[in-house]
């Protein structure tokens, strides 16, 4: 019986760590995308004030151009990101089907000494 419980004890731990890092990687990705969308503003104010827009004329903006490659940097981490976020999403359903498992084999496990019990 106290195998059991380890083992139960032990998907539980698993669950709630795979669902901390599925749920911490969420929270970089929304803070990427948040930044991204900063940085979006930032450029088309960059724009707007030197009247110029094409990343080829000799007078874009310095700051501009330095805030486009830094945005484009964000959103290709936020493409890796989501990747690793759904490969922590399939980790925890995983995790969530040994539980269940677990689970099972305790409850199994309790009605089996029950019935030893009353025998």
């Amino acid at each position: 019986m106290a195998k059991r419980d380890n083992l139960v004890r032990l998907a539980r731990f698993k669950v709630a760590e795979k669902r901390r890092q599925a749920d911490q990687l969420q929270m970089m990705l929304n803070e990427f995308e948040r930044m991204a969308g900063e940085l979006d503003a930032q450029i088309a104010s960059e724009e707007k004030k030197s009247g110029i827009t094409d990343l080829n004329h000799f007078a874009y903006p310095t700051f501009a151009k330095a805030a486009r490659t830094r945005r484009d940097n964000l959103t290709n981490s936020a493409g890796d990101l989501r990747i690793q976020m759904n490969a922590a999403r399939i980790a925890l359903e995983e995790a969530e089907a040994e539980l269940v498992n677990a689970e099972k084999l305790e409850q199994r496990d309790a009605g089996e000494d029950r019935r030893t019990a009353v025998a």
